[in-house]
C-alpha cells in the first residue's frame, strides 16, 4: 500500500454550489508486484490511500480524481474519518460518500456510479457487481471521482482518509437489468393501498427489497414505490418480487441539503441529481426531469427536524407533499397544518400523502399508507390517482374511509373533487369509518374543526353534518385517536384529501 497526502488543489465554482476539488490520485498504466514475484503475467492490484482534514465550512461537496489506468476489472474504495469529540449543542463530524465515473461530476450529467452517503464505509464496482447503492458496469480508463459530503463538520475539522483499490483483469459480461413491471392484476376501479416512502439496503435501510416485498403483502398493501436516497441502484433489485397482487414502482429520494423530496415512479433507471441549495435556483430544474421521466414532485417530511430534513423550495413545482411520514407526531401535525393554509383557494391546491419512510426494524412498512382511487393497479392509474388527490390516509389497512359531499339536485363529489353548487345549497358531508376504535371523526374546513364527534366503540360508523358552500370553502375529514397530552390533539388515525364546496 501507498500512502500519499493530498492538499487542496482549487475551488472550483459551478453553475450552483461551489465544489472543492483535491489533487488527483495517479495509478501506473501497467502494474507490477510489489515484491517483483512472477504472478503468471496478471497484473496485481494496486493500492493508494489519501489523507485529509477537511475545515468546517467546506462545501457540500469535495471532489477526489482518481486517473484509472486501463485493464481495470474492479475498482474498490473504503474509507474513514474522525469523530472528534464536540460540546453539547454542536454539531460533530459526519462524511458521506459517492462516486463519479470517467464521464465527469456535471450537474446532471452521466458520470454518476453510487451513492452510500453515511451508510457505509466501502464499496466496489464492476462490470458484473457492484455494493448495492452503486451501478455495476465496466471500469473505464479516464479520471473518475470520489465525491466526499461532509454533511456536518466539528470546529476542529473533519479527519479523512480514502483508500482506493484497482484490481486487473477481463472485464466480466453486464448482465441486463430487469425492471418491474407498470402494471399488475389488480381489482379493476378500486381503492388501492401504497407506501412510496421506503429504504432498503441499496440506501441506507436495513432490509433487502425480499423482506420488503414480504413486509408490503402483510400489511395489505398493493403497491410499493423504492425510495433510495440519490441513487437508482435499487430499481433493478426486485426480479421475482412483484405479482398480480403488488405493483413495484421505482423511484427517488432526492436527498439536498435544504430538504428531501420524493421522485415517485421515474422511467426504470433513471437518476436525479441532489447537489443543489435552494439558493441555487436549481430545483426547478431537476422537477422537470422528475416529470419528464414520468414521475411525480413530492416533498417528503417538510417539517423534519433532522439537519438538511426541512424542506426550504416552496411546493410551486410539487404534485402532492407528504404530511405525514412514519408515527405521527409533532411534526407531522405541523406538516398537516401548514397543507391546511394551502387548501383556502381550491383553484391550484396539493394534495396530500403519507408513506412510512421504513428503514429498518421495527419501522412498520404501510404505517401510514395512502389510499388512492385508480382505474386500475398501474402505475399511470395510480399516479393519476395520487396526482388528482382522490386518496386518503391511514395508518394501517385495517382503517377504511368513504367520503364525500352531496346537495343540489342530487349532484355528489368525492375525495379531491368539487361539489360545483350555488354559495347558499344545502350540502350533507357524509363520513363512513371502519376500523378506528377510540377514535374521533372531525370535518375540518377553511375555518377549522366545525364538527367533531366520538365513534362508536366498534370504530365504526356513519357520520353527516350540513352546510353550505358560503360557510365551508372546503370540507374534509380527520380520525383522530384521544389525545396524549393536555392542550394537543391526538395523533392521526386517518385523514382525507378535501372535498371543495361551490363554484
Amino acid at each position: 500500500m501507498t500512502t500519499g497526502e493530498m492538499g487542496r488543489r482549487g475551488l472550483l465554482v459551478t453553475g450552483a454550489a461551489g465544489a472543492l476539488t483535491l489533487g488527483s490520485v495517479s495509478f501506473a498504466s501497467a502494474a507490477t508486484p510489489a515484491d517483483g514475484a512472477d504472478n503468471g503475467g496478471a497484473q496485481a492490484d494496486r493500492t493508494k490511500t489519501v489523507r485529509g482534514t477537511l475545515p468546517p465550512g467546506s462545501p457540500d461537496y469535495v471532489y477526489l480524481p482518481v486517473d484509472v489506468p486501463s485493464g481495470v476489472r474492479e475498482l474498490a474504495v473504503s474509507y474513514t474519518y474522525e469523530k472528534t469529540p464536540v460540546p453539547a449543542g454542536t454539531q460533530g463530524n459526519a462524511l458521506d460518500i459517492g462516486i463519479f465515473d470517467e464521464r465527469g461530476t456535471a450537474l446532471g450529467g452521466q458520470g454518476f456510479r453510487g451513492w452510500s452517503g453515511g451508510a457505509r464505509s466501502e464499496f466496489f464496482i464492476r462490470a458484473d457487481a457492484a455494493t448495492p447503492g452503486y451501478l455495476p458496469g465496466p471500469v473505464l480508463a479516464g479520471r473518475w471521482n470520489i465525491a466526499l459530503g461532509p454533511y456536518t463538520t466539528a470546529p476542529e475539522g473533519l479527519p479523512y482518509a480514502v483508500t482506493i483499490t484497482l484490481r486487473f483483469g477481463p472485464t466480466p459480461a453486464s448482465p441486463k437489468p430487469v425492471y418491474p413491471p407498470v402494471r399488475a392484476k389488480g381489482r379493476g376501479r378500486a381503492w388501492y393501498r401504497g407506501d412510496c416512502h421506503i429504504h432498503s439496503v441499496h440506501s441506507d435501510g436495513k432490509r433487502t427489497p425480499a423482506e420488503i416485498a414480504a413486509l408490503a403483502r402483510t400489511a395489505g398493501l398493493d403497491f410499493i414505490n423504492t425510495s433510495e436516497h440519490n441513487t437508482s441502484s435499487g430499481h433493478s433489485a426486485w426480479d421475482g418480487l412483484w405479482g398480480d397482487d403488488l405493483l413495484i414502482l421505482t423511484g427517488e429520494e432526492i436527498t439536498t441539503r435544504n430538504g428531501h423530496v420524493l421522485g415517485i415512479s421515474t422511467d426504470h433507471g433513471t437518476w436525479v441529481d441532489w447537489r443543489y441549495r435552494a439558493r441555487d435556483n436549481r430545483f426547478g430544474h431537476y422537477a422537470r426531469e422528475i416529470r419528464r421521466a414520468g414521475g411525480l414532485v413530492v416533498p417528503a417530511h417538510p417539517h423534519a427536524t433532522c439537519i438538511g430534513c426541512n424542506w426550504k423550495f416552496g411546493f410551486g413545482e410539487a404534485d402532492a407533499v407528504e404530511v405525514w411520514n412514519g408515527p405521527y407526531t409533532l411534526d407531522d401535525e405541523v406538516s398537516v397544518a401548514d397543507w391546511d393554509n394551502t387548501l383556502v383557494s381550491g383553484a391550484s391546491w396539493t394534495p396530500a400523502m403519507g408513506n412510512s419512510d421504513a428503514h429498518k426494524d421495527p419501522d412498520a412498512i404501510g404505517t401510514p399508507q395512502t389510499v388512492v382511487l385508480a382505474d386500475d393497479l398501474s402505475r399511470d392509474a395510480i399516479l393519476a390517482g395520487i396526482r388528482a388527490g382522490h386518496s386518503y390516509i391511514t395508518e394501517s389497512s385495517a382503517i377504511s374511509l368513504t367520503f364525500g359531499a352531496s346537495g343540489g339536485r342530487a349532484q355528489h363529489a368525492g375525495i379531491g373533487e368539487r361539489l360545483r353548487v350555488a354559495a347558499d345549497t344545502p350540502v350533507t358531508v357524509r363520513l363512513e369509518v371502519t376500523g378506528a376504535p377510540g377514535c374521533t371523526a372531525n370535518f375540518v374546513t377553511d375555518q377549522g374543526t366545525l364538527f367533531s364527534t366520538e365513534l362508536p366503540a366498534s370504530g365504526s360508523g356513519t357520520v353527516e353534518w350540513q352546510t353550505t358552500p358560503s360557510y365551508a370553502a372546503y370540507v374534509r375529514a380527520e380520525v383522530r385517536h384521544a389525545p396524549k397530552a393536555a392542550g394537543l390533539p391526538g395523533p392521526l388515525a386517518a385523514l382525507t384529501n378535501p372535498v371543495f364546496l361551490g363554484g
